[in-house]
C-alpha cells in the first residue's frame, strides 16, 4: 500500500471519528420530552428558551393516553416524559413490568372544596350533601380536604386510601354524593359543596383563586404524594440534562410563571 492511499485512509477514519463524536455529542444535548398537552407540554415549552441558553433543545411531543409516554421511555425512543404522579407510575411499573423512576416533583394540581347551593363552608349544616369523586386516589384526596377543614375525621393511618368507610367523626351527619370525578361539578346546583381537582374546577368555570372555599395546601400529604413528576428509566436520573431540565421546571421563575398562567389550578411543587 503506497503512502498516498494509506494517508486517505487514514484521514477517512479521522473524519468518522470526528463525525462520531459530533453525533454523540449532538445527542446528549437534545432532551426528548413525551407529556400530556395541559399543563405539561405547555410548561416544558415556556422553559424551552432558557434550557437553549444552557446549551440544551428541548423537544416536546404531546400525547393523550397514559400509557404511552412510559413505553417510549422505558424503550429509550424518548429521555423523560411528564404527564403522571408516583402512586400512577409505581402501579404502571408493576403491570407492565417497567423500569422508570421519578428524576424529581415539579407541581401538582390541589383538590379544591367549591361552592353548590352554598357558598360558605361557615353555612354547613346537618344532613348537607357533599359530591365527591368515587375512585380511590381522589375520593382520598377529597377526604383529607374535608377533615383538614374540621368537617369529618377518618381512622388514623387511612391515608391516601381512604374511602367514606374510614370516617370516624360525622358530626354535621353530611352525606356524600360520589360520582365519577368528571361528573362532580356538573351537580353542583343540586349539593351543598363540590370537592374537585384543579382541571375540573376550571372546566366548570370555577376560578380556583377565587372560588375555591379550602385547598390542599402545598406542605399536605396529597400534594407531596400526588405530585406530577419528570419520568425516566432508572439510571438516567443522574444525566446532567436530565438534572439541567428538572431544575428549570423546580425554579422560583418557573413556578411564578406557573402559578400566574394556571391562576392556581396548577402550582409549582416546592419539596423534593
Amino acid at each position: 500500500m503506497n503512502k498516498k492511499v494509506l494517508g486517505s485512509l487514514l484521514a477517512g477514519v479521522l473524519t468518522l471519528g470526528a463525525l462520531t463524536g459530533c453525533s454523540s455529542k449532538s445527542e446528549n444535548t437534545v432532551i426528548k420530552v413525551a407529556a400530556s398537552p395541559t399543563p405539561h407540554a405547555i410548561i416544558l415549552k415556556h422553559v424551552k428558551p432558557e434550557l437553549k441558553k444552557q446549551g440544551y433543545d428541548l423537544q416536546v411531543t404531546e400525547y393523550s393516553d397514559y400509557v404511552q409516554p412510559n413505553n417510549v421511555v422505558n424503550d429509550g425512543d424518548f429521555d423523560a416524559n411528564y404527564f403522571q404522579h408516583t402512586p400512577y407510575l409505581e402501579n404502571f411499573n408493576k403491570e407492565n413490568k417497567t423500569d422508570i423512576v421519578s428524576a424529581g416533583k415539579i407541581h401538582y394540581e390541589p383538590f379544591g372544596i367549591y361552592p353548590g347551593t352554598k357558598k360558605s363552608l361557615k353555612k354547613i349544616a346537618k344532613g348537607d350533601v357533599v359530591a365527591v369523586p368515587n375512585d380511590v386516589t381522589n375520593e382520598a384526596r377529597a377526604l383529607l380536604l374535608l377533615q383538614d377543614q374540621g368537617i369529618i375525621k377518618l381512622k388514623k393511618g387511612a391515608g391516601i386510601n381512604a374511602t367514606t368507610k374510614d370516617i370516624t367523626s360525622n358530626p354535621k351527619k353530611i352525606d356524600f354524593k360520589e360520582l365519577e370525578a368528571a361528573q362532580v361539578s356538573r351537580v353542583n346546583k343540586e349539593v351543598a359543596f363540590v370537592v374537585l381537582n384543579g382541571n375540573y374546577a376550571l372546566d366548570a368555570g370555577y376560578s380556583v383563586e377565587k372560588d375555591s372555599l379550602a385547598l390542599e395546601k402545598a406542605d399536605s400529604e396529597a400534594a407531596s404524594t400526588y405530585a406530577n413528576i419528570i419520568g425516566v428509566k432508572k439510571g438516567n436520573q443522574n444525566e446532567k440534562k436530565i438534572k439541567a431540565l428538572v431544575k428549570v421546571l423546580k425554579s422560583k421563575s418557573t413556578q411564578k410563571w406557573i402559578q400566574k398562567r394556571f391562576k392556581g389550578a396548577v402550582v409549582g411543587y416546592t419539596g423534593k
